[in-house]
């Protein structure tokens, strides 16, 4: 069966592989020349090829592109230049997510037999020795971190005061952390922590992932560091620039970070637009959920609040099928839900979405001091009430991330509760 490939290789090695392939025309047809990457991208898009063939210069290929290649089926092989510059090529490439590579001065029907694996074989991406060990030689071949989404419905629901304080509470318990604002409405985890920083040091990872610069010691370098423990990736302000986050480059910068922390921490943006929306900012949302471990699902007591959060839950199972998913609720009392609040809230969303074993954050002026502070709970009001469950909620997610077996699934349930009519 003969293999359909597009060749997209700039300088003389194009025509010398297509040289070399012309007896091999039974195994191998070129379906098209390809001038740049637009043209590999329409023709993949056609249909017509199965596999592609990159020269290593070509310009404009970044993650993105080959997250296109990768979505489509089509086997990518790279074809490196001689000597040290194709070493340095192939790093870069493989910061890319690339895994197939052939010399150009390899026999062409090498390069042929190459091409037809790519085209039947789709790899997972093995880290670089770069991003294993960094230009610092730490060693970070065990096994990689585990990630916790915090999301929410929209609105101000305390989602990134829980993401900041469950953050923070893992460091105190000695763990690694890196927390990342990747809020496309509104980034405020460098707001929340006194962090002085004009420039989104989130979309300076992902510019340098999608370029195939981004490794361990390139993410800490660029990461604000709150304590010893903490790094923070800080979200653009103008929300605006929401699609510098493009999907592939962010999957990129939680994979490089997992290899450097025990835990990755993301605030998200709330709500959603388009779950079948592959270019939005829903996009962004789809990507972090496909990477969370565990899912902290965050809503507030009062009835708006308790509605949202209920139309939200019912949505996990598009988002985030396989991870842990633990409810939040934030400000709780009893003047909002009627008393007593904890039993109140767990009865209303057990009804109406079928939500069990909700977590309650205290409604508490400490939340606001520590804000006002530019401080974590636990560094500002160690004894409050919100922080001691809060620090209680990173010790569960730890729990619920190490228990050898998962937990029950929820079915979601409809029913009707005043509380929530009233809204």
């Amino acid at each position: 069966m003969t293999l359909p490939v597009l060749v997209a290789v700039p300088g003389p090695a194009e025509s010398r592989l297509l040289a070399g392939w012309e007896p091999l025309r039974r195994e191998v047809v070129v379906v098209r020349r390809c001038a740049d990457v637009a043209d590999v991208l329409a023709a993949v898009g056609a249909g017509l090829a199965r596999a592609v063939v990159l020269g290593a210069e070509l310009p404009g290929c970044d993650t993105e592109v080959l997250d296109v290649l990768r979505r489509q089926g089509v086997g990518v092989v790279v074809l490196l230049p001689v000597g040290a510059a194709g070493e340095e090529w192939e790093r870069r490439w493989r910061g890319l997510g690339a895994t197939r590579f052939v010399v150009e001065d390899r026999p062409p029907a090498e390069v042929a037999r190459e091409v037809a694996t790519a085209a039947v074989a789709q790899e997972p991406v093995p880290p670089t020795e770069r991003e294993l060990h960094g230009e610092d030689g730490l060693d970070l071949t065990g096994a990689p971190g585990r990630t916790v989404a915090v999301w929410g419905p929209h609105g101000s629901c305390g989602r990134t005061t829980v993401a900041v304080n469950v953050a923070a509470e893992l460091t105190v318990a000695g763990r690694s952390v890196l927390l990342v604002d990747a809020d496309t409405r509104g980034a405020s985890v460098g707001q929340v922590l006194g962090l002085l920083d004009d420039a989104p040091s989130l979309l300076a990872c992902v510019r340098a992932a999608a370029d195939g610069r981004l490794d361990a010691s390139g993410l800490a370098a660029r990461a604000a560091r709150v304590d010893p423990g903490l790094a923070v990736l800080t979200g653009a302000v103008d929300s605006a620039r929401w699609a510098e986050l493009r999907p592939a480059a962010l999957r990129r910068v939680l994979e490089v970070g997992s290899l450097a922390h025990d835990w990755t921490v993301v605030d998200l943006a709330g709500g959603s637009d388009d779950l079948a929306e592959e270019s939005g900012r829903d996009a962004v949302l789809a990507t972090v959920m496909g990477a969370a471990d565990v899912v902290l699902v965050v809503g507030t007591a009062d009835p708006v609040g308790l509605q949202r959060f209920a139309r939200t839950w019912l949505q996990l199972g598009d988002l985030a099928p396989e991870a842990l998913v633990v409810p939040v609720v934030t400000r709780l009392r009893s003047s909002a839900v009627g008393a007593p609040p904890e039993r109140r809230v767990a009865q209303l969303l057990r009804r109406a979405a079928g939500v069990e074993g909700v977590w309650t954050v205290p409604d508490d002026r400490a939340v606001d001091e520590a804000l006002l502070a530019g401080r974590a709970l636990g560094e500002h009001a160690s004894r409050s009430a919100a922080r001691v469950v809060l620090r209680d909620l990173a010790g569960h997610v730890e729990d619920v991330a190490d228990a050898p077996e998962p937990l029950p699934a929820l079915h979601p349930t409809t029913g009707f509760d005043p509380l929530l009519a009233r809204s």
